[in-house]
């Protein structure tokens, strides 16, 4: 994930914004839907990795386990729920053609990379620790 996070930091947000608004703004609208499943995909196996942190307890590998789910849980999957999801829920809203939705373009855009850069953080310190937890 915190690959894709990354990615999207990097190079698809700067790509939209330097589109015209309503262009940038339906292409956002058009991507989001289709990244939900994604992220409960992220909760399902952080939540995989806090309940194999307890079984067996006090394994070796229970610290990083423990870890990598709450990076998961919390940094990605609750910042985005947090965060970027009332973003998104407010841009869908939008007319990609109105004033509105030229206006909120760039703050959108602005708002939703920085917590963006927080899941980036959190999904590559979780893959770190993970495997710092099975080489454990």
């Amino acid at each position: 994930m915190g690959g894709t996070f990354f990615a999207f930091s990097s190079f698809v947000m700067k790509a939209l914004a330097q589109l015209p608004a309503a262009q940038g703004v339906a292409a956002m609208q058009r991507i989001n839907p289709g990244f939900m499943g994604v992220f409960m995909g992220t909760l399902l196996l952080s939540l995989v990795c806090l309940v194999l942190a307890f079984l067996p307890a006090g394994s070796a590998h229970q610290a990083g386990l423990i870890a990598t789910g709450l990076l998961c849980a919390v940094g990605t999957f609750g910042v985005t729920m947090a965060f970027n999801v009332p973003r998104n829920d407010r841009l869908a809203k939008l007319d990609a053609a109105s004033a509105e939705a030229a206006a909120y373009g760039p703050v959108y855009v602005r708002e939703w990379t920085r917590w963006n850069t927080v899941r980036t953080v959190a999904g590559l310190a979780a893959a770190v620790v993970a495997v710092w937890a099975c080489l454990g």
